[in-house]
């Protein structure tokens, strides 16, 4: 039998984070207890090798309202986030990080801001980055400059993973054909009404960044190749700054040979030979980028496998928890969804 549709859906992506359940779970609960409303929290283990399993049962033993979902390996913290979201039940559906730097005394403004601005997103956006490191604070900015020029000023500035949709958004979301879909960019590209709420971040509760710099990296270049061709256009411009510079290079030797000014010659040939390969390998890198993506596609791989899920024995497409907990073609076409 499935449980009737909660009001709320709060989706927690987690990677190792035993450490910050505790405080997580005591000022999250407080919240959506004293909210008025019915909920679920959708806490999305991606693949944890610590004791988050285990710290999520136990806390779900004493909260009925928590709803663990268990991916089969670490597929990384969107495919988490994606896979919390589109398999969340709520009217409206928030995802938060579980180190508490995004308070979650602020799903409350969000969801009264969506109400009364009748919103379908309503974003969290970062007033202070004081807690963050410098570099982490200056990266962060360039991020949101790049995207906002290739994407649209759509695209909130600091404005992360953590924000409101409704269940309108949340079903357009289930019609994408793509498997991991940057949610802080298709979210504002989709176009639906949308809103702000500011809020200060506070500094991780416990444990370590999830988030390293080659994450982060990452991330970026997965934005801008799933999001964007100006990579290609780059390209192609550089390419042709290439030709230009090489034909620069043919007139200066052709001058330099009438005037006998030529000796060995080799630095000119040994710098055009360099400049010429860089820039053939950066354009072969860059279509690499795209080819890669268009490869994944073709595969049709899922980009992330559900292995239980304790929402219910059965889901609304009638797919035991069993079935999905084999990895066989039905948790794969599941996990597409």
């Amino acid at each position: 039998m499935t449980r009737p549709e909660p009001v709320l859906s709060v989706v927690v992506p987690m990677y190792n984070e035993e450490s910050v359940l505790p405080a997580l779970a005591s000022r999250l609960r407080a919240v959506l207890d004293d909210l008025g409303e019915t909920y679920e929290v959708v806490a999305v283990d991606d693949g944890s090798d610590d004791g988050t399993a285990t710290a999520l049962g136990g806390l779900r033993a004493g909260w009925p309202h928590l709803r663990v979902l268990r991916l089969r390996r670490n597929s990384g913290h969107q495919a988490a986030l994606v896979a919390g979201v589109l398999r969340a039940r709520g009217r409206y559906v928030v995802s938060i990080d579980a180190d508490l730097q995004d308070p979650p005394e602020t799903i409350v403004e969000m969801l009264h801001a969506a109400r009364a601005g009748d919103l379908d997103v309503v974003y969290g956006v970062r007033a202070d980055r004081s807690t963050d490191s410098r570099f982490k604070r200056w990266t962060a900015a360039g991020y949101y400059r790049l995207m906002r020029r290739l994407v649209g000023k759509q695209v909130p500035a600091q404005a992360g993973d953590f924000r409101l949709l409704s269940r309108a958004v949340v079903e357009t979301l289930r019609e994408l054909p793509e498997p991991a879909p940057v949610l802080r960019l298709v979210v504002p590209w989709l176009g639906f009404p949308s809103g702000e709420v500011t809020y200060h971040r506070h500094r991780r509760a416990a444990g370590r960044t999830k988030y390293p710099l080659s994450r982060m990296a990452g991330l970026a270049a997965q934005s801008v190749t799933s999001f964007s061709a100006a990579p290609l256009r780059f390209a192609t411009w550089l390419g042709l700054a290439g030709v230009v510079v090489c034909g620069l290079l043919v007139v200066f030797t052709v001058v330099a040979w009438s005037v006998g000014a030529t000796v060995d010659g080799w630095p000119s040939l040994y710098v055009a030979i360099l400049f010429l390969g860089a820039v053939q390998l950066l354009c072969l890198g860059l279509l690499g980028e795209y080819v890669g993506r268009i490869y994944t596609v073709v595969q049709g791989r899922p980009a992330y496998v559900v292995a239980t899920d304790t929402a219910t024995d059965q889901d609304a497409d009638g797919h035991t928890a069993a079935s999905r907990g084999v990895g066989g073609p039905t948790a794969l076409a599941d996990s597409l969804r």
